[in-house]
């Protein structure tokens, strides 16, 4: 068997300052980490580091919450 060679994004540069912060707030930042269908994106893909993940977890569950994002893309 052979195996996958997938790529692997790198994580956008306004992710690597010092100090960074997701905002919930923000909804066009946070589509750049959701498939078109509005999943969150998985670390290995997306390039972010476990508390990035974590943080940006909680700021696109706050920002369905209040209806900026949609908890599903139908079509």
């Amino acid at each position: 068997m052979r195996r996958r060679r997938g790529g692997r994004k790198k994580a956008p540069s306004f992710t690597q300052e010092i100090g960074f912060r997701f905002d919930y707030k923000d909804p066009q930042q946070l589509r750049y980490f959701l498939t078109d269908r509005g999943k969150i994106v998985p670390r290995r893909i997306s390039g972010l580091s476990a508390v990035q993940q974590r943080e940006l977890t909680l700021a696109v569950k706050r920002a369905r919450n209040i209806a900026l994002l949609p908890y599903t893309v139908i079509g």
